[in-house]
């Protein structure tokens, strides 16, 4: 079976999977992945929800332990890496772009960036484990789901803090049928937290949207725009409100 080229690429940026790509992606196929983030995090999901079949006689803390671990790993960390990234700059910047620009670059995890990351974690762990308990597994589907459709959302809403940065040429050459396949994805979650949860369920997600625009606004004001670390950390913190919502309402 052959897959497209663009959602091998996304695939391949977004997971740990071990794809191999038949030829170098070219600009125009680069921007065309950004199509597939969405369902790339609705495979996740799926992943995460065939693991908690598998282990339902397990105890929930055990569950929680197990398939946060894997969610980390399958996405090889990558969106945690733009948390920690931005947490450091952010405090270390001091309002200044261009310090805070710089220290983003530094590959260096600052403490502030590590006090970010066991703050993100332990809140999706608690999240997860009252969620397990409770039965509302859905919500390992929509989380990645969610976080990854506001990737490319972000991107293509938000000028680029960075000349010439991937992030730049991804939304430049992002496809005309992206903001309506997005609004697909978006509609097809909101359904299914109406069915799962009722009226309820949308809360959680309105919660996330408003989320999304305040740290637009708060990126725009300190740095002019988006980079890679400030749309990993929007995807990780938006995650990690879902599930502290959806675990607070049900």
């Amino acid at each position: 079976m052959k897959f497209p080229l663009a959602l091998m690429i996304a695939l391949q940026f977004l997971t740990r999977l071990p794809v191999r790509l038949p030829s170098l992606p070219t600009a125009q196929d680069n921007g065309r992945s950004l199509l597939w983030y969405p369902l790339v995090g609705a495979l996740i999901g799926l992943v995460l929800l065939l693991v908690h079949w598998l282990l339902m006689s397990a105890a929930p803390l055990l569950q929680a332990a197990i398939i946060l671990s894997l969610w980390v790993w399958i996405s090889g960390a990558l969106h945690l890496d733009g948390l920690a990234d931005s947490a450091d700059a952010w405090v270390g910047g001091h309002g200044d772009r261009d310090r805070t620009l710089a220290i983003m670059k530094d590959p260096a995890c600052g403490p502030i960036g590590v006090v970010a990351l066991v703050l993100v974690l332990l809140l999706k762990f608690a999240a997860l484990v009252s969620l397990l308990e409770n039965q509302a597994w859905l919500a390992l589907l929509l989380a990645p789901w969610i976080g990854r459709l506001l990737l490319p959302a972000l991107l293509i809403s938000t000028p680029y803090a960075r000349p010439g940065g991937l992030g730049a040429e991804l939304a430049t050459h992002a496809p005309a049928s992206l903001k309506p396949a997005l609004l697909g994805h978006a509609l097809v979650i909101a359904l299914l937290a109406l069915l799962a949860w009722g009226p309820a369920g949308l809360l959680p997600l309105f919660g996330v949207v408003l989320f999304t625009f305040y740290w637009r606004r708060v990126i725009i004001r300190r740095l002019g725009g988006t980079t890679g670390d400030t749309a990993g950390a929007l995807l990780e913190m938006a995650e990690a409100l879902l599930l502290v919502a959806l675990s607070v309402i049900f």
